[in-house]
């Protein structure tokens, strides 16, 4: 049976589907936020003064993945960069190509929009993403460093 794999920005009617996706990625990297920030993450994703973006992946016509992103200037180029900030796909979607589908969506927008690079993050023990994402771009091997303020 073929899946029907469509990727297009989240609508802002679509909130409730997002909503169990969100917790179940939050979830995944033990980590809960307070929900004003979760709302304000919907907020900014339908705010067109915004450089953050939300697409959705929809399987045979449900949402069951997505990929923020954002654009940001560097100090080490004329072009923007892409931030994939947060990707997931519900486990029951997990397989059918939708995770590479997201990313190659985001990469399409990036290069639309003139950006220079496309780079995301990953914890080092995320061995199913890190299968897919090793066979799309190079781990440079750094190690991030955060200081909570």
């Amino acid at each position: 049976m073929d899946t029907d794999v469509v990727i297009r920005p989240v609508g802002e009617d679509e909130r409730e589907a997002w909503n169990p996706l969100w917790a179940g990625y939050l979830a995944f990297y033990k980590t809960a936020l307070p929900q004003d920030i979760s709302d304000l993450t919907w907020t900014r994703f339908h705010d067109p003064e915004e450089p953050i973006f939300a697409l959705g992946g929809y399987v045979d016509g449900e949402l069951a993945g997505f990929a923020h992103y954002l654009f940001h200037r560097s100090t080490w180029a004329t072009h923007r960069y892409c931030y994939l900030e947060d990707l997931f796909v519900a486990e029951t979607a997990r397989g059918c190509g939708l995770g590479r589908a997201l990313i190659d969506a985001v990469c399409a927008k990036a290069l639309a929009a003139n950006a220079s690079r496309v780079y995301w993050l990953t914890q080092s023990g995320n061995a199913q993403a890190r299968a897919l994402y090793d066979k799309m771009a190079d781990n440079l091997g750094f190690i991030q460093y955060r200081k909570v303020l």
